[in-house]
């Protein structure tokens, strides 16, 4: 029994999808909620299981194109096993040709066919290994024509090209055209909005994390023995933004035609890189949650963001976002608040310098914090004591504790 395979219903906000690529091949053995194909949005990437134990059978679309709810994807015949010692019938692919043909765009194919060249043999540089015509070109021109003779007649000597004094010899100018991945096109549409339609402005401040590192470094044993995680400093960045959207509500808000709107909630969003491009997870309700809490969510939010498994509703709201550029190397930076949030704290690199501690100079860990906000709500005021407020916190770590 043949069984249709169709495009999962999609979230309500979502219109519709690209098919990013197949994980299974017609003629492969597949097993009942294996992945057989990833479908992206402009949020996240959602997996078509196969509902049965069966073969694929056919596919009905390729990757890069766009599909809606329903749409047919591909059938796969039920209880059936696949064959591979059955002769393949004259002009049908083999699956591992099928393979390297579905990972070859239009050009490339018609340069591969025009030069009887084999797909598979032919190393992709595009995205998830994708033959371009470039790929296709190289291939071809290291590749003897059609019909050739296995000598050639010696060529006539060529004409050395003149020398340039100065120059220095190019191997080549290459250029590529990759469309954005739907998520990166909704990255790029949310910035720009973001930019559009709010008065962004930033503060600075610097806050001197001894305290934190000597904590951490007290019971950072301890701790992960005991709740089974790292104890980061994320952490400590949550509980300190939360004591400061506590003091400054309007930090918390958001704008909504002509209103504001103040959320006596703290959704707190933590920017996650990943290789699709940059993903802002949720935690919910974050002035309930422990230290252990915070820590074990962030792991699992980068872990599903990694592996493409994260769902809409982690990614849905938010009141405010902390992201740290100090993974990567930033010692400074003003990050772009997550609309229709009014604020982002950019935490950054931590880096030892001298300073001037009770009249006495000493080497201490530092981290720049940076503060962008909406400057329709939010006055500079608000904005500066909110980082004060943070450094406080963090430079004496018993102030969570105690609420002071």
């Amino acid at each position: 029994m043949s069984v249709e395979i169709r495009v999962p219903q999609l979230p309500e906000s979502v219109a519709d999808a690209t098919l990013v690529a197949w994980r299974k091949q017609p003629g492969q053995n597949v097993s009942r909620d294996e992945n057989l194909a990833d479908l992206e949005t402009d949020k996240v990437v959602l997996e078509v299981p196969s509902p049965i134990n069966g073969v694929l059978r056919e596919i009905k679309v390729q990757s890069g194109t766009s599909v809606k709810s329903g749409d047919l994807l591909a059938v796969v015949e039920e209880a059936a096993a696949a064959s591979p010692a059955a002769p393949t019938p004259a002009g049908t692919a083999k699956p591992d040709a099928a393979a390297a043909v579905s990972r070859t765009g239009p050009a490339a194919r018609r340069v591969i066919e025009e030069n009887q060249l084999s797909a598979s043999a032919i190393s992709g540089s595009g995205p998830r290994g994708r033959v371009t015509k470039t790929d296709a070109m190289a291939a071809a021109a290291g590749a003897p024509a059609a019909g050739a003779p296995a000598a050639a007649a010696p060529a006539a000597a060529p004409v050395p090209a003149p020398v340039v004094q100065g120059a220095a010899p190019r191997s080549g100018r290459v250029e590529q055209r990759v469309p954005m991945t739907r998520l990166r096109a909704r990255i790029a549409e949310r910035l720009i909005q973001a930019q559009a339609t709010q008065a962004l402005l930033t503060t600075f401040n610097e806050v001197d994390l001894g305290a934190v590192q000597e904590l951490r470094a007290r019971y950072k044993d301890s701790f992960e023995k005991k709740h089974g995680v790292k104890l980061g400093f994320m952490s400590f960045f949550v509980k300190a933004a939360v004591e400061g959207l506590k003091r400054f509500p309007v930090v918390n808000a958001s704008v909504e035609n002509n209103d504001i709107v103040y959320h006596e909630y703290f959704d707190i969003g933590v920017a996650v890189s990943t290789e699709r491009g940059l993903m802002v997870p949720v935690l919910r309700d974050a002035d309930g949650l422990t230290f252990a809490a915070i820590e074990q969510q962030i792991a699992a939010f980068a872990t599903r963001a990694r592996s493409g498994s994260i769902t809409l509703e982690d990614l849905t709201g938010g009141t405010f976002s902390i992201t740290n550029g100090g993974i990567f190397g930033s010692l400074m930076s003003t990050p772009i608040v997550n609309s229709p949030q009014s604020a982002i704290l950019g935490m950054h690199k931590i880096q030892e310098r001298p300073m001037a501690v009770k009249g006495e100079v000493a080497i201490r860990p530092m981290m720049y914090l940076a503060l962008t906000y909406d400057h329709r709500i939010i006055d500079g005021r608000e904005a500066v004591q909110f980082l004060v407020a943070v450094k406080d916190c963090l430079e004496d770590p018993g102030r969570m504790l105690l609420g002071v």
